[in-house]
């Protein structure tokens, strides 16, 4: 009798609390989003997408990312825990690992193994690496584990990530035209995701070809199409239409990830998720984490001033408007909880710039490191660099050390040599980096995504419009507002309309997300809420 009477308890206090919370949280985060997309593309995107979001909502029209590097895994990451890799660990995409002195993927794990047979490679993943809690883990701790949390990408660091370390599930799409997920999360996939594999829904988007959303001359936004700047899809000349027919038949199913196609994927597995695991069905919250990726795979490819990321972007417009209608119906307006940003935006093409006389250049990465490893055997005599890679730069210690030479004159030398470079801004150590204390903005940004225990010995920053990248398309990574400045907004439950120009920063969404649930909030998070939405709540 006193067991049922605890436990009666225990669901009356979770029920209760449920009723101060809306029904289901959906986080979007969307890969590549510079800001000013939704101010460029505003007058092609219809009315109940972008533009519902924005003027039903409230929209924070100068927020931006706190650190460096802007990649997908750390932005992902500090979008949920609410701080900076150098809390939560996830540094960069993959990076050498100082103290393991070995290549690490941000979502590697050896432990785990795939659920769907064939894709051995793209399953081995968890959230393993991730240092902090996250606003989801937080969720089900609140809830003591009734609500659930799932996270859907078609990478599977935008899926994990966000999904945090007590998710139901974390599904991410492979080269076969499957959602897989990991040991991590379960023995076997759910049923549902089996049927909807073997539906094989890849195919009809990919038979259908990809063809201009809107008429011709609604890309005025643009540059023309075939244009200089722009990278090839799969060796085709960067023009419309695609026959990504004929892409898939010389290819695999990976190559829906490079189409808007790959958006509309996320979505229709997203609802299907929603039906069949009962999401935001009950007084209990439910959080479902979606990240959109074929934005990035096409901005790295054809560059922000291309039709290709109109297109997408118009395309994407329409998906987020059937979305919200769909939840709208299932879910019901009022119950649930939406915000959206990106993992981080996009410099423009370097080639572009300096074609019209902004004397910028894109940078080959072998050349950087070539470089550093010559100016080493000239100086000292042997190569004393371990590796290059992602602005770090680590040096073989035991080498350095046989060699009888003094480590702080060695990262001395180079980091002289690397000022010589036409390209580079700043250049620091760790020591600088980990006792950075001066009113050096660079730096700052620097030190936020540090962590000692795996970056290198030297870091250095490239100058503003220069791009560690191939003369076509575009990347992201440094600490310019290029590469900072993304959307966030709110949406539905409780959310006033409204906008601010004030600065924010992308860290303010987790605390912020947990302080409208009345959760507790990740555990490494500076705790800087968006007063514009709590407050108004």
């Amino acid at each position: 009798m006193k067991k049922f009477i605890w436990i009666a308890t225990i669901v009356f206090s979770i029920l209760t609390q449920a009723q101060e919370r809306p029904k289901l949280v959906v986080g979007i985060v969307v890969d590549q989003m510079k800001m000013e997309y939704l101010y460029r593309f505003q007058n092609d995107f219809s009315a109940n997408g972008f533009k519902r979001l924005m003027k039903q909502g409230y929209t924070f029209e100068n927020a931006h990312y706190n650190y460096m590097p802007t990649y997908t895994a750390p932005g992902h990451a500090s979008v949920y825990t609410g701080t900076t890799p150098a809390l939560h660990g996830i540094v960069s995409n993959e990076w050498f690992h100082r103290t393991l002195k070995k290549d690490v993927y941000c979502t590697d794990d050896a432990s785990a193994t795939t659920l769907v047979p064939g894709t051995e490679s793209e399953g081995k993943m968890s959230p393993r690496n991730l240092q902090s809690s996250t606003m989801t883990d937080e969720l089900k701790l609140s809830t003591n584990f009734q609500g659930k949390v799932i996270g859907i990408s078609i990478k599977d660091r935008g899926a994990i990530l966000p999904a945090g370390h007590f998710a139901d599930w974390a599904f991410w799409y492979c080269k076969t035209g499957e959602f897989i997920s990991s040991s991590f999360y379960g023995t076997t996939l759910p049923s549902w995701v089996d049927d909807f594999n073997k539906e094989k829904n890849y195919i009809p988007y990919a038979q259908k070809g990809w063809e201009l959303f809107k008429p011709k001359e609604t890309y005025n936004e643009s540059l023309p199409d075939d244009n200089p700047y722009e990278g090839q899809l799969y060796k085709k000349q960067p023009f419309f239409p695609y026959n990504m027919k004929e892409m898939l038949d010389k290819n695999d199913a990976g190559v829906l990830r490079v189409s808007p196609y790959g958006n509309n994927l996320i979505v229709d597995f997203a609802k299907r998720a929603i039906e069949k695991e009962n999401l935001g069905k009950d007084a209990v919250t439910d959080f479902l984490a979606l990240s959109f990726s074929s934005t990035d795979y096409i901005g790295h490819t054809f560059g922000p001033r291309s039709i290709e990321i109109q297109d997408t972007y118009l395309r994407l417009d329409q998906t987020i408007a059937e979305f919200l209608n769909y939840l709208d119906t299932t879910v019901g307006k009022g119950n649930y909880l939406v915000f959206l940003t990106a993992d981080h935006a996009g410099a423009e093409n370097a080639t572009y710039l300096k074609d019209h006389k902004y004397e910028v250049n894109s940078i080959n990465y072998k050349n950087v490191e070539s470089d550093l490893k010559e100016f080493s055997r000239t100086t000292f005599g042997d190569d004393l660099i371990l590796n290059y890679s992602s602005f770090n730069v680590h040096f073989d210690k035991d080498k350095i050390k046989a060699k009888g030479l003094n480590l702080t004159n060695v990262k001395q030398s180079f980091k002289d040599y690397l000022y010589t470079k036409e390209y580079v801004k700043r250049v620091y150590t760790e020591e600088e980096i980990l006792s950075a204390t001066s009113n050096d903005v660079i730096l700052d940004y620097v030190s936020k995504g540090y962590d000692p225990t795996q970056n290198g010995e030297l870091y250095f920053v490239y100058k503003p419009g220069y791009l560690e990248y191939s003369t076509t398309g575009t990347t992201h990574g440094s600490p310019y507002t290029y590469d900072t400045h993304v959307p966030i907004i709110f949406f539905g439950w409780h959310i006033k309309r409204g906008k601010t120009n004030d600065r924010k920063e992308i860290t303010q969404i987790a605390p912020t997300v947990t302080q409208l649930l009345k959760i507790t909030m990740p555990n490494s998070t500076n705790a800087k809420v968006l007063t514009e939405i709590v407050d108004a709540k």
